[in-house]
């Protein structure tokens, strides 16, 4: 399944594409409970890291990153036939490498909210910002569980972390609130919620403000992120270290591969297995 000229132009537009039902009902159920064993300790091995990164005991976001490493549901997840196509259209790439995975779990009632930001700041060891990430719902995410809300073109503003400004969060509304300094003149800082089926993927470039509110409902909103790298992307240690840093093999300057980053497409071919 590939995507059309349009879809294309869109997200080359707006910075993300919510596209829709990518799982089947299957791949669905078996990643529930492949996130079920990580949750409750039953998994056969550990991920990389399992932390609250909400804020405290009623603002729970429970981030686990690299699933893949501790399930093989969320191993051959990285190489979803569907998916790593679409990738590879967005960055215009034939060869997709994975950086990590993260799954955020919002609890019901008292899942916190994801303060507004940029992704490719929170990793100062990879370059060129050419990434994509697919997110891809577990559960239907909706406004009222905490689905993410995006601003449409802010990808091509640059680094906001970088500058003098930031982007910057409401906390009575969770929508952005961004220094001037960072909005270019003419700019609209514009929000759409992007509201994803359970088993839907909304493709996001990692420059694209993105943000979402807390989840005060009945229902919990555990979503898999996927960080696709193109094949050029080139680890450029800046000092400030990432946790999967430890795992780099390669010398500055050289493209970002290796066992823990794992290709999932080559010359245009999704793997079959990884």
């Amino acid at each position: 399944m590939m995507l059309t000229e349009e879809q294309i132009q869109s997200f080359r537009r707006d910075g993300f594409l919510n596209y829709g039902r990518v799982l089947t009902d299957e791949q669905l159920a078996e990643l529930r409970e492949a996130l079920d064993r990580v949750l409750s300790g039953r998994s056969a091995a550990s991920p990389e890291a399992a932390r609250n990164i909400g804020g405290g005991e009623d603002s729970v976001v429970t981030q686990v990153v690299n699933m893949w490493e501790a399930e093989p549901a969320f191993h051959r997840h990285l190489a979803n036939p569907v998916i790593v196509p679409m990738v590879a259209q967005l960055m215009g790439a034939d060869t997709v490498r994975v950086w990590h995975d993260q799954m955020q779990l919002k609890p019901s009632r008292i899942g916190g909210p994801t303060l507004w930001h940029q992704d490719h700041p929170y990793w100062p060891i990879i370059q060129p910002a050419d990434l994509v990430s697919a997110w891809v719902a577990l559960e239907d995410a909706t406004v009222e569980n905490g689905c993410m809300s995006m601003v449409p073109g802010s990808y091509r503003w640059g680094n906001c972390h970088a500058s003098k400004g930031q982007i910057g969060t409401n906390m009575e509304t969770y929508g952005p609130d961004p220094d001037p300094s960072v909005v270019p003149p003419g700019a609209e800082v514009r929000t759409v919620a992007c509201e994803v089926p359970a088993g839907g993927v909304v493709f996001h470039h990692c420059l694209c403000w993105h943000g979402a509110p807390a989840n005060r409902s009945d229902r919990p909103r555990p979503a898999i992120a996927v960080h696709y790298m193109p094949g050029w992307t080139r680890y450029e240690p800046s000092g400030q270290g990432h946790l999967v840093e430890r795992h780099v093999e390669v010398a500055p300057g050289e493209e970002l591969k290796g066992a823990h980053f794992p290709t999932v497409m080559e010359n245009g071919k999704v793997k079959e297995a990884l």
